[in-house]
């Protein structure tokens, strides 16, 4: 049975970042958060097993900071067993939602039954769903991560970025049980487009959302997003009380209102087109009033952001004292590519971008930036904006976004 949770507290069209392995990590979701504020940010997605019962690493994937919230941890994996154990991690780590992947199209993910494998295995599927919903109930009546005899040192673990994030980040102290809404993402199909079929097997379960990234697996992100499949979904779970995001090649607010007003969804997901740009967000009130006017916006009333240099190289290096807060020094490699894609379209930004490409401290990104604002624009070399095809590296594995 659905049950009353923060996703019916959100007005729609719903403006959601995408979850993006290796990319939508805390301190990204964060500088979301602080300057962009989409309605939802979902995590990089998590194996169900690791969460039990591998490294140390896979509980850096589950930090988040309570500018993020809502945020809704996502899971992958193919044994409903450990979705129910991963279920209480969740609960107990404070998230506000939960959400299975059963769209990553990564062989390394759907060649061992997790991901859009699952579309092919509709039974199995279903009982992950269920065995998730029987965690968050479970844990929800007072069941602890004692009872399922998890390790020890994990539970303190747990408890411990509990600590830190009320502690450092100021979130409320109190985890309180509760019922976590869980939702599902997933794809067109396998090898081919079964959306209207596959849609009405997860309504058996009665998820609180289901999110359609617009291609196959066999795709990848290969060809265009179908926006029509989605639509003939949407027009499936609108009869229900579940909502239905659309996700895919959606490149700014004003495709977002296009997308929305055409397809009927409830909302949708936005992924590449956030690389570097917290500002993307920014306007999502605006797209919700003219489209709740009924009123068809166009790219003005919607304008793509135009940050100045500046501004750029200020939110990159914020980006990077919040990666340090978070994460520490020793993870500055993963920044690098963040780097990058704020620091394109003003003149000189090449020769700033190919040195933070190589940093390894926030002491290094310190000092390229505080030069570079010290230089002036009108110091920088000769050249103009960067292209677009530099700052966004579309080949990225972004794996999780489904």
């Amino acid at each position: 049975m659905k049950y009353a949770s923060f996703w019916d507290t959100l007005q729609q069209p719903i403006i959601a970042l995408a979850p993006m392995d290796g990319v939508t990590d805390a301190p990204c979701r964060t500088m979301h958060g602080l300057y962009g504020r989409p309605d939802v940010v979902l995590t990089e997605f998590t194996n169900v097993e690791g969460l039990w019962r591998g490294g140390d690493r896979i509980f850096r994937d589950f930090l988040y900071t309570p500018a993020e919230r809502p945020v809704v941890a996502q899971i992958f994996g193919c044994q409903p067993e450990y979705f129910y154990k991963a279920a209480h991690v969740v609960c107990e780590l404070g998230f506000d939602g939960l959400d299975i992947n059963m769209g990553c199209p990564a062989k390394t993910v759907a060649n061992h039954g997790g991901g859009a494998a699952l579309i092919r295995v509709p039974e199995t599927a279903k009982a992950i769903i269920r065995a998730a919903q029987q965690g968050v109930r479970d844990w929800a009546n007072g069941q602890t991560l004692e009872d399922l005899e998890m390790d020890p040192e994990r539970i303190r673990r747990i408890r411990q970025m509990n600590e830190e994030r009320v502690r450092i980040w100021g979130d409320h102290a109190r985890i309180k049980r509760r019922l976590l809404p869980v939702s599902v993402k997933t794809r067109l199909g396998y090898d081919s487009i079964v959306i209207t079929d596959w849609v009405q097997e997860l309504l058996e379960l009665e998820p609180h959302v289901i999110s359609i990234h617009g291609r196959t697996l066999a795709q990848h992100y290969k060809g265009d997003a179908n926006w029509e499949a989605i639509a003939a979904a949407a027009e499936i779970v609108r009869k229900t009380d579940t909502l239905i995001l659309g996700n895919g090649d959606i490149l700014s607010l004003y495709q977002a209102a296009q997308r929305i007003r055409t397809s009927g969804v409830s909302g949708v997901l936005i992924g590449r087109a956030s690389f570097g740009n917290p500002w993307l967000f920014r306007d999502r009130e605006q797209l919700k009033k003219l489209l709740n006017a009924g009123i068809n916006p166009t790219a003005e009333d919607l304008p793509e952001a135009a940050p100045s240099r500046e501004e750029r190289l200020l939110m990159a290096l914020e980006h990077a004292r919040v990666h340090a807060k978070l994460k520490g020094e020793d993870h500055f490699v993963e920044l690098r590519k963040h780097m990058g894609w704020y620091l394109g379209h003003f003149r000189g930004a090449k020769r700033v971008r190919n040195e933070l490409v190589r940093i390894n401290s926030l002491a290094d990104v310190e000092r390229i930036i505080t030069a570079a604002l010290d230089r002036g624009e009108e110091n920088d070399e000769d050249g103009l904006v960067a292209p677009q095809e530099e700052t966004q590296d579309l080949q990225l594995d972004v794996s999780c976004a489904c």
